[in-house]
């Protein structure tokens, strides 16, 4: 399983027979110079929730690629009605895709398109494929809710905001990599712009302080697990 740091909450994930794409945000990212949206293929396409800076190059991407929208009702239905293919789920579903497992899972956040109309509500996935599971949190404050996923899932790897402002910042980020059992955390959603700048090496330096790992990979950066 590869992950790709694509800019902001989007990620790449190569797995051998798919390619996912989370919350494609490529082509209005101020911070991206690396990577071009017509150079990415996808197979699925996973929405976390309807804000722009998540679904601004959604539906460029399923028409270049023919990918398969995964997301909440509402999105999939949004999507559906420009004739864009979407598989719904809603929160504490599971389902067997033929790339893995995805459960989607609470978040604490709003939702809303950038015309102002209803995104359902925001969620997280839980990824369970090639014998790993990873935890992609989406936009979200620290909740309690973490605890029962840690508890449930053998977790690898938990993607997790660190921006703060619009989402928790890197000291709720390590507690929640606490409340899920994971030390290892790939930190998004974070530079992007002014309210979400962050100080890298106090970020880092403060997991490290505590027994935990922190990655913020530079777009274009990819880890394996």
């Amino acid at each position: 399983m590869k992950i790709t740091f694509l800019g902001h909450a989007c990620l790449q994930i190569e797995l051998q027979d798919s390619t996912l794409i989370i919350d494609p945000f490529i082509s209005g990212n101020p911070k991206n110079n690396t990577i071009q949206l017509s150079d990415l293929k996808a197979d699925y396409i996973l929405i976390t929730h309807a804000h722009q800076d998540h679904t601004l190059d959604v539906e460029a991407l399923a028409n270049q690629t023919g990918a398969t929208l995964i997301s909440n009702y509402e999105i999939i239905t949004h999507y559906g009605a420009k004739g864009i293919q979407g598989h719904p789920m809603n929160h504490g579903g599971s389902y067997e895709f033929d790339f893995g497992e995805l459960k989607y899972v609470n978040a604490i956040h709003s939702s809303s398109f950038a015309d102002g109309s209803y995104g359902g509500q925001p969620g997280g996935f839980i990824l369970s494929a090639e014998g790993k599971s990873i935890y992609i949190a989406g936009d979200t404050a620290l909740t309690y809710d973490m605890k029962l996923f840690g508890s449930a899932f053998d977790l690898s790897l938990a993607i997790l905001p660190v921006g703060d402002n619009f989402t928790m910042g890197y000291v709720d980020a390590l507690k929640a990599s606490q409340f899920l059992n994971c030390n290892r955390v790939l930190g998004y959603h974070f530079d992007t712009f002014g309210y979400i700048e962050i100080d890298h090496e106090a970020a880092v330096k403060y997991f490290l302080d505590h027994g935990s790992s922190l990655e913020l990979l530079e777009i274009g950066e990819s880890l394996t697990l």
